[in-house]
């Protein structure tokens, strides 16, 4: 008999190398038969989908499953094993155990490392001995669906079973298989095709770590249960639209839109052209794509379920990564009402790796799309998954189908004027000419005169009072309405000019805007502002509900913009204070770009608040400069700092975006190590990009990360060296009044004004670092007028070029233990190392530390203290004489007497220096044994800030000089005991 082993990955490995990873590899033996993986390189979750086949001829035996972490220059480090009994496959049903997670087990039961991991194993029994066949069906392993992935997650203890459909599912592709290879194609595909599932080793492999809850076994029906029908595709649409009693659409998919388009053609003749078995439409696409053996099946009623279903399939054509494939859609209509087409498409392919352990969803929407002018009808297609916010994803189209709403003067005349105080004030002026003609002219008393008529009495003199308040609102409509009329639609239609950052908004509607005037309603605009330039809606009169359908564009420019200003105002004449009826703030760096294609926008202000104010927007930004922007702005950056900046790669950008949860067109063009100063320094990297300046620390398991605009920046300055600063100038950033609130808790001070100050020094460049951030706030938030006003400041320090390096990320750094003893001094005295008496001082010196000055501990939480240090390298210790600033937290241990000290490092003036941090932890503890004794450990650890090709080198050097600098200062400490 014939035994298969599936080694399909493993999860939840600790970490066997300094740099927080293992090289891990599989060894399966089986008696005196050993077998071996390949080796997955720095990871911690790997994934091999290897599959291997032993002859078995005692079933006594014992599989032995090893993992182990792969070392060049030592021994291969041992992870963990699990070993399954032979007989335990045997006796288990289908002489098979499913899919599980074992847990893996130390070596021994003293072992420290307890957790070893889990491995994710399969195995069954075959009575082919054909090596060959197994070859094939371990095609299965390592693929990943485009579409789904392959995940076992789960937190039971051993064997934790993978779900039993998918089990299920790897049995019915082994079945079909052989069932296959009967027939006589299959026998020819078997010659010719010797391994056709597998793929280049360039294929993407599993990811372990997820499990689509969406995956689904494909079950094969048997044609007994299938609904024959001889109807044609025109009477089952009919079949469908008598029984759709006003169904909903289906409700979106899980995933991004792949197709949004418009067709000037009717819902059904679109229908009918992707969907109808007599339509041509497929035959000329599986010919422009390659695609054989082409069936398209007929559409059937089922009468259990009441839909029409149908089965397409398909031979897709080779590519570079993958043979020739077959594929089956099983077509369903959810909906067709005659203006709704709803048809989800579950596309499976078997013959792939793993290909019977997911599906491919499609939801096909054909919907009535916007009348044209031309009165044709027009449909709208959505290949789905999608979100309603992408219907707006395509500028042309969603531009192309607003249109502004014509209204003629005398319609918006009649809008306008049709209120109480105009037909009060016209029915009371014909009352009174229909009076003064009714009227015999009165007689001349009192004090008037011929061509003077005063008032005879109270009532008149009222009434005379009335008319002439009234007449003067009236003429003040009037005048407003001209003045209004004369402004209206002044910015829309402006089109945009120049080449860069080009910035389109649509003003589509506005809901529940306050109303200001004594009718109920207001004369609302809307003033858009970027970049210190304005666009200007039109005027809608009397309305709280306007329509706009407005679109407005802004000139190129260099850079893209961080924020849209939105303004609602009331009209009440030119030369009149507008009414503000509420504000909106458009960040563009903390929103994605897609999302702001279809949105409404809460205004802000006690009186759009209060009704709930909102305005409907449509926003695009494009770059017509394509890929170039970074290279355009990098160079016209360079001139200004003065040294050449290096474009950051793609995996940098995106490390950069991920940790500050920035959009895709954000772009890093440098970073620099530094301390934020607030209370205590607080040791991080300053990260400058084209919009947002941001700081991010990782210090002692603590994380601070904030950013701010270049335009919320009133000022900058530079302070001089001081004590405090260890002898660093300090860049002191003042914020704009209100601005960067939600970066507050990393200012260091707040004035009377409320404007928020940053405080940042130590910068290992300090004169590069300079440069570059006042050029990139001079370039962002200046006027023209206020960049002539500042003078650059000299240096005479020269730039020296550093090594290109792209920033891998700020996590956890893996500490390993680099010493370990017994000495005989008591733990109080030994602590006096880090006390900053005498004997710190004296220790230090001789360990080769100059200058050596340090900061009072400082009590930060509980009895967690901190303090800063500084000192300069001896000539023996460093040829370079390089500076060391560093963050000391002392803190007692919880579980017995003693204390722990963790120290974070950076070299300044060295080569490399800013490239990586040093991460020390002490661990000083009583000795049980000896009343006057501790044990001392010490371990250590490199956070990388930079890729470099020398991090290895780097290390070990850094390591060695760290023993032996340990070894001297803890005998100083001794006889400095012993006197």
């Amino acid at each position: 008999m014939k035994l298969v082993v599936q080694v399909l990955g493993a999860r939840d490995l600790p970490a066997m190398d300094l740099n927080g990873f293992s090289d891990p590899y599989v060894k399966v033996k089986l008696g005196k038969h050993k077998l071996r993986t390949k080796v997955v390189k720095k990871t911690l979750n790997p994934y091999w989908g290897e599959e291997f086949a032993f002859r078995v001829d005692d079933l006594n035996g014992e599989l032995v499953f090893s993992v182990l972490d792969e070392d060049k220059y030592f021994n291969d480090d041992f992870v963990g094993c699990v070993r399954i009994p032979v007989s335990q496959v045997f006796d288990a049903r289908n002489k098979s155990l499913e899919t599980a997670w074992y847990p893996l087990h130390p070596k021994s039961k003293k072992s420290k490392n307890k957790d070893c991991g889990e491995i994710l194993l399969a195995l069954h029994f075959s009575s082919n001995n054909s090596f060959a066949d197994s070859a094939s069906e371990g095609g299965d392993i390592g693929i990943e669906s485009p579409s789904r992935s392959l995940s076992c997650v789960s937190e039971s203890a051993s064997p934790v079973r993978v779900r039993p459909e998918e089990t299920a599912s790897f049995k019915d592709f082994k079945e079909e298989k052989l069932c296959s290879q009967k027939t006589f194609a299959g026998r020819i595909a078997q010659i010719f095709n010797k391994n056709p599932d597998l793929l280049s080793a360039s294929s993407s492999r599993v990811d372990l770590s997820e499990l689509s809850e969406t995956g689904k076994p494909e079950v094969c029906e048997s044609s007994s249960e299938d609904q024959s029908s001889s109807a044609t595709f025109e009477e089952l649409m009919k079949t469908i639209l008598s029984r759709d009693q006003e169904s909903e659409t289906p409700t979106n998919l899980p995933g991004g839109v792949l197709l949004d388009q418009l067709y000037v053609t009717p819902p059904q003749d679109l229908n009918t052209l992707l969907f109808s078995t007599d339509s041509g439409f497929h035959k000329e696409v599986a010919d422009v794509h390659g695609t054989t053996e082409l069936d398209l099946g007929q559409w059937k009623l089922d009468t259990s379920t009441e839909s029409v279903k149908r089965v397409v399939t398909y031979i897709k054509s080779a590519t570079k990564l993958i043979k020739a494939v077959k594929g089956t859609e099983d077509q369903t209509y959810l909906k067709a009402d005659g203006k709704v087409f709803a048809v989800l498409a579950s596309v499976s392919t078997p013959d792939v790796p793993y290909g019977r352990t997911f599906k491919t969803e499609l939801l096909y929407c054909i919907t009535p799309g916007p009348e044209l002018p031309s009165g044709e009808q027009s449909s709208r297609l959505n290949v789905k998954p999608v979100d309603s916010k992408d219907l707006g994803s395509n500028k042309d189209q969603v531009l192309a189908s607003l249109q502004a709403e014509p209204q003629s003067d005398w319609k918006l005349a009649v809008q306008y004027f049709a209120n109480f105080s105009v037909i009060s004030t016209l029915f009371i002026g014909l009352y009174m000419l229909v009076h003064i003609w009714l009227a015999q002219p009165s007689t001349i008393q009192g004090l008037e005169f011929v061509g003077l008529d005063l008032p005879d009495s109270i009532g008149e003199f009222i009434v005379c009072g009335v008319l002439v308040l009234q007449g003067e609102r009236v003429l003040g409509l009037i005048s407003r309405f001209m003045q209004a009329r004369a402004q209206n639609g002044s910015d829309h239609g402006v089109k945009a000019q120049g080449d860069g950052w080009l910035l389109t908004v649509a003003l589509i509607e506005g809901s529940n805007i306050a109303a200001v005037d004594s009718s109920g309603f207001s004369d609302p605009y809307v003033v858009f502002t970027c970049n210190g330039k304005t666009r200007t809606s039109s005027i809608k009169f009397q309305k709280c509900n306007p329509t706009w359908n407005e679109i407005f564009e802004f000139d190129a420019m260099d850079e893209p913009p961080s924020v849209l200003d939105v303004e609602v105002y009331d009209f009440d004449g030119p030369f009149d204070e507008a009414t503000s009826l509420g504000h909106a703030e458009i960040n563009f760096v903390k929103t994605n770009i897609s999302d702001l294609a279809d949105l409404w926008v809460p205004l802000q202000g006690k009186l759009a608040q209060a009704c709930q104010s909102k305005l409907h927007l449509r926003i695009f930004l494009n770059n017509t400069r394509g890929g170039n922007v970074a290279n355009h702005f990098l160079t016209k950056m360079e001139k200004e700092v003065g040294k050449k900046i290096t474009v950051r790669s793609p995996q940098t950008n995106s490390a950069f975006q991920k940790l500050f949860g920035l959009p895709p067109e954000e772009f890093l063009i440098n970073d620099f190590t530094c301390h934020l100063k607030r209370k205590m320094p607080l040791q991080g990297r300053l990260f400058l990009s084209a919009r947002i300046i941001g700081f991010h620390a990782n210090l002692f398991g603590h994380k601070t990360k904030f950013f701010f605009l270049w335009e919320d920046i009133e000022d900058i300055q530079v302070v001089p060296p001081t004590l405090s600063s260890m002898g660093s100038p300090i860049v002191v950033m003042t914020l704009r009044q209100g601005r960067g609130m939600d970066a507050r808790h990393g200012a260091k001070t707040q004035d009377e004004e409320g404007r928020l100050k940053f405080h940042f020094q130590s910068f290992v460049s300090f004169n590069v670092a300079n440069r570059t951030i006042m050029a990139l706030w001079k370039a962002r938030s200046l006027s023209p007028e206020q960049k002539v006003q500042i003078v650059e400041e000299e240096s005479d320090v020269k730039i020296q070029a550093e090594e290109s390096g792209s920033f891998l990320g700020l996590d956890d750094v893996n500490l390993s233990e680099v010493y370990s003893a017994a000495h005989s001094v008591p733990t109080n005295f030994f602590t006096e190392l880090f006390g900053g008496g005498e004997l710190d001082r004296r220790v230090m010196e001789k360990a080769g530390c100059l200058n050596y000055s340090y900061t009072p501990w400082e009590s930060e939480k509980g009895d967690v203290c901190v303090r800063q240090i500084y000192y300069r390298f001896d000539k023996r210790v460093s040829q370079y004489r390089g500076e060391v600033t560093s963050t000391q937290q002392k803190s007692r241990l919880s579980d017995r007497n003693g204390w722990l000290v963790q120290e974070v490092s950076t070299l300044h003036a060295v080569p490399l220096g800013d490239y990586f941090n040093l991460h020390v932890r002490y661990q000083i503890e009583d000795l049980p044994s000896t009343p006057k004794g501790c044990q001392v450990k010490v371990y250590f650890g490199v956070e990388w800030l930079k890729s470099t090709r020398h991090q290895k080198r780097i290390t070990k050097n850094v390591l060695k000089n760290l023993q032996d600098r340990l070894k001297d200062t803890f005998s100083v400490v001794e006889k400095e005991f012993t006197r």
